[in-house]
């Protein structure tokens, strides 16, 4: 098996560009990643396009990334298309690797993009909700809502299910409204410093407690937005890279894993893997990316990724350990609270975050003589497990 390094990483801003296509978007990151590996579109030997949602808002359906791609030179090698809920980004990458390490392809492309903003918001949340099994949409709905109080959902299926989570979790832990809220004020002090993050304001605590409630216990504040934008990084063999002179990082382990029936959620099994597979754990881990789509997730993401023990996720976060500055640095980018969330582009996003700090290149945000990086990501829902799962490990 081929030693993979990624050596090119580019990305948009994320945020709402209704002036902007999702093929001007993709091109945008592309032609940075090319650029960033000192290498141009002819060089790409095979291409993986991650895209959750265009299929509902734009009813573009098939060939989603030969379309998006087609202006920026990459037309006439393998290109597949890649849905996987929000681990688009991250499975997209995953094939990339898998390509290069079997020793077939010398240099490939991961690309994930997203147009989720619609002057109809009905349309994009509509499309987000659809990331369930719609012939068991009664069960999941028994299972958040288990006095049979369907009314008391929010019109927001994906956040009831989160806000369900987060109350079996405050009882298992201890949690409070208070912990969730720090969550989302310390990825906004990161994404402050964040250039491309859709927010780039600093809350407080209480103005997240404050914000309108959407799905007790989460408000407003406590919800990732929704968002359009994408990433791309160029993947290739290490004796290319070699060749090509650019400083790479190093591609440990990458996993994705469907979610099932067993006891173990998706993540926790993905991690496990992907941990076996890089030789590490998670005390050797420098900065983690991991899918904070609503605040709560973020604690109980630490624990499923071993980096607390079970029920001390709220400690590991107030001892500090979790922001710039402390031991293990969780969402330097501002995570999916800051950052943004368009859906396909996301896993990318969190890869291009820790390649950039892994080579020391992440500014105000920069994690100092970070060598091991961790991006978890998750998405879509099977009942209590998630659909889709995936983990990667970077090093330098």
């Amino acid at each position: 098996m081929e030693h993979v390094q990624v050596v090119g990483t580019g990305m948009t801003p994320f945020g709402k560009f209704p002036g902007r296509s999702l093929k001007n978007l993709a091109g945008t990151a592309v032609a940075e990643a090319l650029r960033d590996a000192g290498i141009g579109p002819d060089d790409v030997e095979i291409a993986f396009f991650a895209n959750a949602t265009a299929g509902l808002i734009s009813g573009q359906e098939m060939i989603r990334g030969q379309v998006a791609l087609r202006e920026a030179g990459l037309l006439g090698i393998p290109l597949v298309n890649v849905e996987n809920a929000c681990a688009s980004g991250s499975s997209a990458f995953c094939l990339a690797h898998m390509a290069v390490a079997s020793g077939q392809y010398e240099v490939a492309l991961a690309v994930g993009a997203e147009k989720l903003v619609h002057p109809d918001k009905a349309r994009s949340f509509a499309a987000l909700a659809a990331a369930v099994d719609l012939d068991r949409r009664d069960d999941l709905r028994a299972l958040i809502y288990p006095d049979g109080d369907a009314a008391a959902g929010t019109g927001s299926l994906f956040m009831d299910v989160y806000a369900h989570a987060a109350r079996e979790y405050m009882r298992r832990s201890g949690a409070t409204a208070a912990d969730f809220a720090a969550v989302t004020a310390k990825n906004h002090r990161h994404g402050a410093l964040n250039p491309k993050a859709q927010y780039r304001n600093e809350v407080t605590e209480a103005q997240v407690l404050e914000s309108r409630m959407i799905s007790d216990p989460i408000t407003l504040l406590m919800c990732s937005p929704i968002g359009d934008g994408a990433a791309a990084l160029v993947l290739c063999s290490a004796e290319r890279a070699r060749r090509l002179g650019v400083p790479g990082v190093a591609v440990r382990a990458t996993k994705v894993l469907s979610g099932s029936d067993q006891h173990e959620l998706a993540p926790v099994r993905t991690a496990r893997r992907a941990y076996d597979r890089a030789g590490l754990g998670p005390g050797d881990l420098d900065v983690v990316e991991l899918h904070d789509a609503a605040a709560p997730a973020e604690l109980q993401i630490y624990e499923e990724l071993d980096l607390c023990p079970e029920g001390d996720g709220p400690g590991l976060l107030a001892s500090g350990a979790t922001a710039l500055g402390g031991r293990i640095p969780v969402n330097p980018s501002g995570g999916l609270l800051s950052r943004g969330h368009p859906v396909g582009a996301t896993g990318c996003a969190q890869l291009v975050e820790l390649a950039d700090q892994l080579r020391g290149r992440a500014g105000g945000r920069q994690v100092p003589g970070a060598r091991v990086g961790l991006a978890e990501n998750a998405g879509g829902f099977l009942g209590p497990d998630h659909a889709a799962a995936s983990v990667t490990i970077l090093s330098v």
